[in-house]
């Protein structure tokens, strides 16, 4: 079965639960002195509580009705991967785009489905005006190593807000092409 990849709605909200998200984390990054700095460790982390599938669909669903793009891949009826662009333009210029939600399943993970949704993210980045997307990554391996090899780069230009949130992601750009 060939994977498909279009755009979601919020009727697809109901979806995000097909995601795995669970993985075996032996790697944290910290920022430290403007230099990442990789820790060792063994933890797995879980899928969504119900709590946390809650919250996911809710960003999901402001975000869209905002206005911002959300890309599916799915295999079969089954929804294996999706990303969701922020509405708003952060930064000095008001020239960056959040890549809000990023997942891929567990089983689905490097076989370059987050790589296109990135892609597609990107195209309507651009389509509405955005320079960069502002990556707010989790500290994982996983998640800083992609978005590294994708062209994301640590920035010093940290959008408050996120950083209130998530205050352990490394936060980064990429220039979209």
């Amino acid at each position: 079965m060939e994977i498909r990849y279009q755009n979601m709605t919020p009727e697809m909200a109901t979806k995000l639960s097909d995601i795995d998200r669970s993985e075996t984390i032996e790697r944290l990054y910290e920022l430290k002195d403007d230099r990442l700095v990789e820790t060792e460790t063994l933890l797995e982390s879980k899928g969504w509580s119900a709590q946390e599938l809650k919250e996911i669909e809710d960003r999901y669903l402001l975000n869209l009705k905002n206005g911002a793009a959300a890309a599916g891949a799915f295999y079969g009826e089954r929804l294996i991967g999706f990303g969701v662009l922020g509405y708003e333009f952060l930064g000095k210029e008001k020239n960056q785009l959040a890549l809000d939600l990023m997942y891929v399943s567990r089983d689905f993970r490097r076989k370059g489905i987050g790589a296109a949704l990135l892609k597609i993210l990107e195209t309507e980045a651009k389509k509405k005006g955005a320079v960069y997307l502002y990556i707010s990554s989790s500290e994982t391996q996983s998640a800083v190593s992609f978005y590294k090899k994708s062209g994301g780069a640590v920035t010093k230009e940290v959008d408050d807000e996120l950083f209130k949130k998530e205050p352990k992601d490394i936060h980064m750009l990429k220039k979209i092409d």
